[in-house]
């Protein structure tokens, strides 16, 4: 073994299929002065237990390609370092035996192809073809993914750690680590069992004992431990080495080929939790003991689609805990307590499916210090202050497992761990209907029931039932005024002499305004891709209060917060919990006020684009005139101890104009129409403004310097390769749910992001990029093409269009 090092540039703490990934494409990219500690031997946590199964499609693009890079690797690693890696590509069978799972399917089966997945819809016949074992007599269809296979965990890990020594990483076995040093926000140095060694960064790739790590610096890792069981049988006549892997998700049971003979696992409805008081010393190539009694379950299901398992001789029955999330999404990205702390962890028993990708990116990731794509559905950063507590984070994770191979339903919402974050009207609203959603652990108002209407969401890949009352509230902002309540904003103030400086490095718009004024901006990367829109208000010389999306409020003040120049005086605080904030939208919305304040609300008076603070039934009220929804309105602002007396007061004084409570389900269809852009769906850091065809907002010929202009400048005048295109469909009856794969002319040329129906216009909406990777979209190539949306397997003829649906010349919005 070679000589313990006092110093290396990464340390990556772990030795499981993520740590050696990482380490390996660190190395290939050059960062050979990278070493692995890992205080037993490799692959001795988790990964030498786990199943193995390694599909590919998810419901995002990005990840989905993620896990394609898995695959990718896997092909050509064995050859690359002389070592099996157990790899083979026998493919995926995802079975259906309802309709509403056979609609799911083949929506998956949409979604594949706009991610340029190869995916073949089969009979319950040519299923039985691919795997002659099972019982197919209540068998609806089945989905195919040829590039789908399987690995041998322990094995392709280690050919990964020779691959990271063959490029000059070392990997230290046996050493524990005890402690760090951190100063000024870095983690200086690691402490381990055999010395100390100074670095540039860490990576925690921990695996079930990443939260336990973090927690020794101060970085919050929401990852908790679930049991995780699997039979392995003996050799079974029929069962080939080609046999494809089998995930039969109304059974909750997955199947793989091993020896012979068959794994066979899947994800119990009441999962048991693991470690909830810390991990036993030494647990290492470990393994819990078998819990026939829980599995029995599983048994029974999975004899119902393979009677050769009754008669079938039981090898063993692994009991192997694996790390999970409350989302069931793993974990990536640069922690945001710290400026030098990565994470790969959280995998959720996919692991060896997203190893290889995962590795590479993480990797990419740290060498070009931003992610290579948007990775915001593993990113850190999607998490927030919900996510703090283990007790609340283990009942959410226990739900997400539960649902793992549940029908993952349209607007499905989580139920575990709510209410938890609540808006001082949250009873109010309750008491007249509300149906809550919940988002970084805010309970929002979804949609609002009427007396007779059940006060519930009924899932469906149809018309849900709360498509009615969404249309009622729909219809009073376009004709009268809603009041949303959007307490769950994330609210930042920033303050000091250089605050105007600092921001407009960071805000792609001009920020230097007169007081008063609202600016709604972008923040790009150093791509010129979009991190993030904002409004922010001016509120004096030196201060700024920035309103950002409920989602984003962990990753928008992170952002902020690393890209405020060094040595401005500029502080960025989160007042997200001082403020309520109420929406009153619709024509009547002036004359709502009007009646409430003495403060003149005229347009001359209080003009589009400013805020002002008027006083509300006695309330100080920050108004900003701004608008989501596409009508006349203001965000009202209000300290929170006020907020009940300015609803109730807002309630009483609309009344003559036919106020209504809204939901956010209605702000959905709503922006829909007009045009307004959704951050995660429309825009993101892989879409520039200029594709987003909000180049308008830019500061360009200001000449004033802020992150990304220098790609904007070299991108300004080339040809776009997207374009984001809203769509209409005629028919009504047709549902439109994103990711629908879009066809010009015949050919395939992007996908669905957003998409919802448009209660004024009575039709379906869509959004999505219309691609031209050698050609220029171009305003006349969009409009000159003929399109359809591939709707669940069905193409439906679609109109493009890249005007607003409503109100384009904006007399609603300015009056």
């Amino acid at each position: 073994m070679s000589e313990f090092p006092t110093q290396a540039r990464v340390v990556i703490i772990g030795g499981g299929i993520m740590g050696a990934s990482t380490a390996y494409h660190l190395a290939k990219l050059g960062w050979k002065d990278t070493i692995v500690i890992e205080r037993h031997k490799l692959t001795s946590g988790t990964t030498f237990h786990a199943a193995g199964l390694v599909g590919q499609l998810r419901s995002n693009a990005n990840i989905t390609q993620l896990l394609g890079e898995s695959v990718k690797l896997y092909k050509t690693l064995e050859q690359e370092t002389g070592l099996a890696t157990g790899w083979k590509m026998n493919g995926g069978l995802r079975l259906a035996c309802n309709e509403e799972r056979w609609t799911e399917v083949r929506r998956q089966a949409t979604t594949a192809r706009s991610f340029g997945l190869e995916m073949h819809l089969l009979t319950p016949r040519e299923a039985l073809d691919l795997w002659p074992l099972m019982d197919i007599s209540d068998l609806v269809g089945a989905a195919f993914l040829p590039t789908d296979g399987q690995a041998n965990p322990s094995d392709i890990t280690a050919s990964l750690a020779k691959g990271a020594r063959m490029h000059g990483a070392r990997i230290f076995e046996d050493t524990d680590v005890t402690g760090f040093k951190v100063e000024n926000g870095r983690v200086t140095e690691v402490q381990t069992s055999r010395g100390t060694v100074q670095c540039e960064i860490v990576v925690n790739c921990a695996g079930q004992w990443a939260r336990e790590l973090g927690a020794k610096v101060g970085v919050n890792v929401p990852l908790v431990s679930v049991e995780h069981q699997y039979m392995i049988t003996e050799q079974i006549a029929g069962v080939t080495s080609s046999l494809p892997t089998l995930r039969d998700p109304d059974r909750l049971t997955y199947y793989k080929e091993e020896v012979g003979g068959l794994v066979m696992g899947g994800y119990e409805p009441n999962p048991i939790a693991w470690a909830a008081d810390g991990f036993p010393d030494k647990f290492n190539f470990q393994l819990l003991g078998s819990n026939f009694d829980h599995f029995e379950q599983l048994t029974e299901l999975a004899l119902g689609r393979v009677p050769a398992l009754a008669t079938a001789g039981v090898k063993e029955l692994i009991n192997g805990p694996e790390s999970f999330t409350p989302d069931g999404n793993f974990i990536l990205g640069l922690a945001p307590e710290l400026d030098n702390y990565y994470l790969g962890c959280g995998f959720n028993a996919f692991g060896i499916a997203a190893g290889g990708g995962a590795g590479k990116v993480l990797a990419e990731w740290i060498v070009g210090g931003e992610p290579p794509y948007d990775l915001s559905p593993v990113d850190i950063l999607r998490f927030g202050r919900n996510h703090q507590d283990v007790n609340w984070v283990r009942s959410r994770t226990l739900e997400a497992y539960a649902k793992h191979y549940t029908i993952a339903w349209p607007s499905e919402e989580y139920k575990s761990g709510r209410p938890l974050r609540r808006s001082p009207l949250y009873d109010r609203l309750k008491a007249q209907g509300a149906v809550f959603g919940e988002k970084l652990g805010w309970e929002r108002p979804n949609w609002f029931a009427e007396a007779g209407e059940d006060a519930a969401d009924h899932y469906t890949f149809n018309r849900p039932n709360w498509f009615g009352a969404v249309a009622r509230e729909h219809a009073a902002t376009r004709d009268a005024v809603s009041v949303f309540d959007q307490t769950s904003f994330a609210k930042f103030a920033l303050v000091g002499r250089d605050a105007a400086d600092a921001l407009s490095i960071i805000s792609a718009a001009n920020v230097h305004k007169p007081v008063g004024s609202l600016i709604y901006s972008l923040m790009l990367n150093t791509h010129g891709g979009i991190e993030s829109d904002f409004t922010a208000a001016r509120i004096a010389q030196d201060e700024y209060y920035l309103v950002c999306g409920t989602g984003a409020a962990t990753r928008d003040f992170d952002w902020l917060r690393r890209h405020i120049p060094d040595g401005m005086d500029a502080r960025l605080l989160d007042v997200s919990s001082m403020y309520s904030t109420l929406s009153l939208m619709g024509p009547e919305a002036r004359h709502v006020l009007e009646k409430l304040t003495r403060d003149d609300v005229s347009n001359a008076a209080f003009p589009f684009g400013t805020w002002r603070t008027l006083h509300i039934a006695g309330a100080p009220v920050r108004a900003l005139r701004v608008t989501y929804v596409g009508e006349l309105g203001w965000e009202l602002h209000i300290p929170v101890e006020f907020a009940a007396t300015v609803y109730d007061a807002l309630m009483q004084a609309g009344q003559a104009f036919g106020i209504r409570n809204a939901g956010y389900r209605a702000i959905e269809t709503l922006r829909l129409e007009k045009g307004y852009r959704a951050f995660g769906s429309d825009i993101g850091p892989d879409h520039t403004p200029y594709e987003a065809g909000l180049g308008w907002l830019l500061k360009m010929k200001s000449g004033l310097p802020f992150i990304g202009r220098e790609a904007l400048e070299k991108r300004r005048d080339a040809p776009l390769r997207k374009k984001l295109v809203c769509f209409t469909v005629d028919d009504p009856s047709v549902v439109l749910l994103g990711r629908e794969t879009i066809y010009r002319n015949g050919e395939r040329v992007g996908w669905v992001g957003s998409a919802g129906f448009g209660h004024t216009i009575g039709k379906p909406i869509a959004y999505g990029y219309v691609r031209q990777p050698e050609g220029d979209v171009t305003d006349e190539f969009v409009l000159s093409g003929a399109y359809e949306l591939d709707v669940a397997t069905t193409r439906v003829p679609a109109k493009a269009h890249l005007k607003p649906l409503y109100d384009e010349q904006r007399t609603r919005i300015l009056g």
